[in-house]
Formats: structure tokens, sequence, C-alpha cells
């Protein structure tokens, strides 16, 4: 199994910053065996409405964070989760972190965030952008259209189009709205590297957000002269974001002894580079080779595949040398809303005699509907939904479009408009398996992580959707675990992230199997599917951007 000598009885820590939480897992890194965890939620959460340090409303489409949440779960989660393994302090090797992407934040060069320096503490800008940040759409598609204009090749990677959601849309949003902040930060950086600058006090930039996030392709950004054009004041954005990439798995550093006071762990274990949530899942799905695609879902989906050939493949999120599995091309596309789709429809539209019935019964809302639903014949509601409530990240990029619900009538009850919802989401990754499909990637297998999959019913909807087996990870802590099996190869356990992917990853194969009558009826409503899709989202009819903008026009009177 590869594993170099010295490591059978030592463990590594993974730590997965998600959007409202973050969690740490102790694992055994001769096996892969998770034998503590733990969750620390942010005090501060997603901040979206008002600014806490002044209480000052924030615009439409904004998500900060506070930075000082992320160290919390250090000083929290982790020394929980190694009291709970009862693993001596001294067996942890190493220790990883993977982060939601793209969250950045300005910083200083010494790696102080701006929004923690008393005068920047009351402006916006000064905090973390979260990935779910979609303000900067505007500028987003200013980038867009310039790079066509120009003819910039590096824009042929990310399906056509750069996501507002992505660091140079951000940080132009931020030049051209508060100038003084821009011009303060001295280091534009993902969450994933500051933390990781946090653990070990060096800073290093991972090739993972460089390429997915900040256009980093062929060994440079965007020229200057590009990014001048977009805005004068722009010209030097590289100077924030220009630095040596480290490759997945290597070793950022040792752990500073103010970090090893936080966590409880040794000081100078290796601290692996930097990573992003889904990506680093891949490896704990043993997701590694040429053509599987994971498919992370939770609020949202992320798809993760690699490849030995770089292809353009028409609206996916990028593809980047080294971005998931050194020495080939990852490839990432994503849906920008699933499980925050299921949970909006149950906080906002289920009637209470639903959730009566299911706090009656032991069952979540979500289980009672799921099974409801699974009671109808396929296509028997006779709705049919687009997956947009998010906007739209793969394959037509854009944050714009809104969610549709066709095909209601007075006869139309709740399980019918839940599994509606399920059923869109399903088409979205069809859509998107078959944009790859068309540009000459072939998807091989598909496995499935993330919170999820502990639905059957949308599983089944699924391979019937999609009309192929899936297969599922064997963890429920797919990004910590591949934090910590990254930290397993930094601390030199094993020769490479595939090796200790294959001893400390975990896959169960062909759970879920296409019915042939049920893929066959949904092979008609995708059809329907892909009418809707192309006329509302291809500009057939751009009724759901006028109805923003009027939105928008209205809130800001």
């Amino acid at each position: 199994m590869n594993l170099s000598s010295g490591f059978a009885d030592t463990y590594v820590v993974g730590i997965d910053f998600g959007t409202l939480s973050g969690r740490a897992v102790i694992v055994r890194v001769s096996d892969g065996a998770e034998v503590g965890t733990a969750v620390h939620s942010y005090a501060s959460g997603v901040i979206e409405h008002t600014l806490p340090a002044t209480g000052a409303p924030l615009p439409l489409d904004w998500a900060l964070q506070d930075p000082e949440d992320y160290r919390e779960v250090l000083r929290r989660a982790v020394p929980e989760a190694l009291a709970q393994a009862g693993v001596p302090a001294e067996r942890i090797i190493g220790i990883g972190i993977d982060f939601t992407a793209c969250t950045v934040l300005p910083a200083l060069a010494d790696g102080t965030p701006l929004c923690e320096i008393p005068e920047w503490r009351g402006r916006p800008h000064a905090y973390p952008k979260l990935w779910k940040h979609h303000a900067a759409q505007q500028q987003a598609d200013r980038i867009n259209a310039l790079a066509h204009d120009r003819g910039e090749s590096w824009i042929r990677r990310y399906g056509g189009k750069i996501s507002s959601e992505w660091q140079v849309a951000k940080a132009l949003q931020l030049l051209e709205e508060d100038p003084e902040v821009y011009a303060r930060a001295e280091r534009w950086i993902e969450a994933a590297d500051w933390i990781t600058w946090e653990l070990c006090g060096r800073e290093t930039r991972n090739t993972c957000t460089a390429g997915y996030k900040a256009i980093y392709q062929d060994g440079r950004y965007p020229s200057r002269e590009y990014f001048a054009a977009l805005n004068p004041a722009f010209a030097d954005h590289a100077v924030k974001v220009d630095f040596p990439l480290s490759p997945l798995g290597g070793r950022a550093g040792g752990l500073t002894a103010r970090a090893a006071a936080w966590t409880g762990l040794p000081e100078g274990i290796a601290v692996s580079v930097g990573n992003v949530d889904a990506h680093v899942t891949a490896p704990a799905a043993k997701a590694t080779a040429p053509g599987q695609m994971l498919a992370v879902m939770g609020t949202s989906t992320c798809h993760i595949m690699n490849g030995e050939t770089l292809a353009e493949v028409p609206g996916a999120c990028g593809v980047v040398r080294d971005g998931v599995i050194g020495g080939l091309w990852g490839y990432e596309a994503g849906q920008s809303g699933v499980g925050d789709i299921f949970a909006w429809y149950v906080d906002h539209g289920l009637p209470a005699s639903y959730t009566e019935e299911a706090d009656r019964l032991g069952e979540s809302p979500h289980e009672l509907l799921s099974r409801l639903a699974a009671e109808a014949p396929v296509g028997a509601s006779g709705l049919i939904a687009l997956d947009w409530n998010n906007g739209n990240r793969s394959v037509l990029v854009d944050h714009e479009l809104s969610g549709l619900i066709l095909g209601l009538t007075l006869s139309t009850r709740p399980p019918d408009i839940y599994r509606a919802l399920l059923e869109a989401t399903a088409f979205g990754t069809r859509t998107i398996i078959e944009a790859f499909e068309t540009a000459n990637v072939p998807v091989n297998e598909l496995i499935v992580a993330g919170g999820l999959l502990r639905n059957p019913v949308l599983m089944q909807i699924y391979a019937d959707v999609i009309r192929r087996p899936l297969s599922l990870i064997g963890s429920e802590q797919g990004p910590a675990l591949g934090s910590a099996i990254h930290a397993a190869v930094a601390a030199g356990a094993y020769p490479d992230v595939p090796a200790a992917a294959e001893a400390m990853g975990s896959v169960e194969r062909n759970v879920y199997l296409p019915d042939p009558a049920r893929a066959a009826a949904y092979d008609a409503l995708y059809a329907e599917y892909t009418l809707l899709h192309d006329y509302f989202g291809r500009h057939g009819n751009d009724v759901m951007r006028r109805l923003r903008a009027i939105r928008n026009e209205a809130v800001t009177r």
C-alpha cells in the first residue's frame, strides 16, 4: 500500500471549513480510519444582511464572513476531535485543510485581514467574501466580454465565462466600490491559503485555487494590459496575488507554536498546502483516475474529474493542470443551488400540516416529502422545474438566472413540487455530463459525496435521470478525510496523493442502478427541461434577467 516505514501507528488531522461551520477529523494514516471528529459552528455564520460591526445594511447578493470564526475552529474543533479520538497528540504527524471557494479576503503583507484593523472594521469590503457572494456579476460580465474581444486564450479553459464568484470579479468590485480598501490590501488571498498561513506562519498559494479561481494558466495570470483595460487602477492587480505556487499534497511548513497552542497538536508537524473542499474530496472517494466524475452534493454541487488531455468544455468552471491530482488535467463544473433549493422550499413553502405530520412520524420534512414523492410514477405531477434558484454555474454561468416551476395546477401538492425540484437538480447534472462528453471528455463513473447521498430517493432519481450507476463515497466526512490524506502525503507517509487515496480513501461501487422504465420516462421530461433551459438561459427570452433588473431597481430606490 506504499506506506512509508515508521508511519504504521500515526494519525493526521483534516479540517473542512464549510459555509456555516468547520469540521475536524482525526484519521489513521495506515488505513484512513476516522477515529474522532468535531464540528464548530461559526458565530457570525454568513453575513448577508447587515454588517455586525456597524449594523449597516448590506446590498443585495452579498455574503461575507469573519476570519475569527475560522480561528475558532482550530481552537475548538481540533482539541475536541483529538479528545474524542483518545489518540496521544505526539502520534499526530500532520494537518491539512480545505475551504469553500472562492472565499477570498484582503490582507496586509503579514497576513492580517483588513477587517481586523480597527479603522477598516466598518467597511464591508474589508471582509472575506464568501463563495456565494454574487454581487460582482456586472464585473464578471465585463471580464468575459473583454476577454472575448481581446481573444484571450485562457477564457476558453473556463467554458467561455468567468464567474462572479471568483477572485478577479470580486477584486474588481472591491476596487470600484471601495478603492481605499483595495489600495490598502497588499494581499488578495483565498481563505484556504490564509488559514494555512495561520497554521504554519508562511504564505503559500496552492495550484487549485490559483487555477480555478484566479485565472492562473500556463504559468501566469492575465496580463497587466488586460487588467488595465478593465480599469486603469486594476493594472497591477497581479501584484496582490502573484506568489510561487505549491503543489497539492506539498508541505506548506511546520505548525507554529501559536497554532500548536490553539489546536493541542505538536509544534513543527507537517502542514499541507491548502485546497478546495470539492477538489480535496476526490482522493477521499478514490476518484483520482481519468473519467471518474465526483459529484460533491450539499447546498450546491461541484463536479470534479481528472483527464489526461486538455479539452475545452463549454460552461465548465475550469480545467487546470495539476488542479486536482498532479500530472493530470483537473476539470470542474457545478450547480449553484441543490440542497439549498430543497431547504428553501421546506423553510418557506411547506404548509404547517406537513411539518406537523413529519414530527408525529419522527421524520424530517425532507424525509417525509421524499417518501411521499417516491410513491408517484415519473411524470405524474405534470411539473417541470429549472434548478436556478441560486443562479446557474454550469453550463450557462449566469447568476442572474432564477428558478422556475412550470405546470402548477390547483391539484398540485407539496410532494409534487418537492419531487420536481429534486428532478431538476438531476437534470442539471445530466446537462453537465453531456457537455463533457460532447467535448470528448468521457465520464466513465459517477461517484457521489456530500450530505445529500443520505437521501435514497434523490440518489435513485439521479441514477434514473443520468442513466448510469451511482457509486457512493464511504465516508461522511469527505472533504475533511481528503484534507487528512493530503496531510499524510505532506508528512511523508505516502509518496503521492493517489497512493494515499488508495490506502485511506473509501468508496462503495454501483450502489444505485438505473431502472430502464423510469429512465425512459425521464428522457421525455429531460427533453422538456432542455427546451426551457435553452429558452430562458440562452437568450430565447431574457425575462429572468429583466425581472432581476426590476427587482434591483425597486429595492435600491
